[in-house]
């Protein structure tokens, strides 16, 4: 085609911002103008050729030259512990719409909640520049130096505690799980079992401080624990156990919808009903907790509105706003699982 550069052997070379000018008939400024957006305003004719000769050409724009003259790579970072949980799938969606709002990409990665995974991909996106990261740590307080050194703001994720130097979004994990107990109670059990994940975080979970307080409140006695991972494989495990046991509640709460599926699958395998023979409540509100059999009842947490308050902490970090903690509340939904 005239007006492009080619190799000696005829290969389509490298096309520039030039080229492209060159064949919609204007400055190259204009053309950057349509390929960013701005800052200056392009009549739609003058737009439509732009963007004619970028198909017709192929041509694509240097991203790291854009970064470099904008000091910004316009790209987020993302850690989540397991990209196969619908929680966490949700949660990286409605982050990635809330910073394609404002322009931004987000790169995120599994840290298949390992501790040295998870500290090797905060480095690897310290490296790469990212303008900020979304951490959901398999540590209540993770060691975020790295990013401090860089001057790279993040937000925490799927917390209910403050962090001092770093922004955080979370939920009312004790309250909605005292409130999941509570629905259970009022259904006539006595006796509510907890399924609670295990973690690498020392203190004591929010959901199962919940659990405990649901009870007290209820003058109960704590019902069995048994602990497995946050996993459809650990839910169905500690099926396996709460099926050996002796003595089984009629009534658990379990600590995540990924588990409570697992879980819900041992029992119905050995010929148990679910809510006849045990009524089950969850937590998540993950969008498989609806299309599991029976449905299951779960603590949905507000995902959409939690992403969005992330995006706007990160970038109010990036302006020097101060660090912020927001804790939303969540909303009971009781299906069948739990006699509803």
């Amino acid at each position: 085609m005239a007006g492009v550069n080619s190799t000696s052997n005829g290969a389509k070379a490298s096309v520039t911002r030039k080229d492209v000018a060159r064949l919609a008939g204007v400055s190259t400024a204009v053309v950057s103008y349509v390929v960013n957006g701005g800052p200056k305003h392009v009549a739609p004719a003058t737009e439509a050729k732009v963007r004619q000769a970028v198909e017709a050409l192929g041509y694509q724009p240097n991203a790291a030259a854009r970064a470099l003259k904008l000091g910004s790579s316009e790209m987020l970072g993302m850690v989540v512990p397991d990209a196969t949980n619908a929680f966490f799938a949700s949660m990286v969606r409605a982050v990635e719409n809330a910073a394609l709002e404002r322009g931004f990409a987000v790169l995120f990665a599994d840290s298949d909640g390992s501790l040295r995974t998870e500290r090797r991909l905060v480095k690897n996106l310290v490296n790469r520049r990212v303008d900020g990261v979304f951490l959901c740590s398999v540590l209540a307080d993770p060691d975020l130096g790295d990013l401090a050194r860089a001057d790279i703001p993040a937000v925490l994720l799927n917390r209910s505690v403050e962090s001092p130097a770093f922004s955080s979004v979370g939920v009312t994990f004790e309250e909605g799980a005292r409130r999941a107990v509570e629905h259970l109670i009022g259904h006539g059990h006595r006796d509510v079992g907890l399924i609670m994940g295990t973690s690498t975080v020392e203190e004591l979970d929010g959901r199962e401080a919940g659990w405990r307080r649901g009870l007290e409140e209820a003058g109960l006695p704590e019902g069995a624990i048994i602990r497995s991972e946050f996993t459809r494989e650990g839910g169905y495990r500690a099926g396996q156990r709460f099926l050996a046991a002796k003595e089984r509640p009629p009534a658990v709460f379990v600590s995540s919808d990924l588990q409570a599926i697992g879980f819900m699958r041992a029992i119905l395998e050995a010929g148990l009903r679910v809510p006849d023979d045990l009524a089950i409540f969850a937590f998540d509100g993950s969008p498989e907790s609806a299309y599991s059999w029976p449905s299951l009842s779960t603590v949905v947490q507000p995902v959409e509105e939690m992403a969005r308050a992330a995006v706007d902490a990160l970038f109010a970090s990036r302006g020097g706003g101060e660090v912020e903690h927001r804790v939303f509340d969540v909303e009971l939904r009781p299906r069948a699982s739990c006699g509803c």
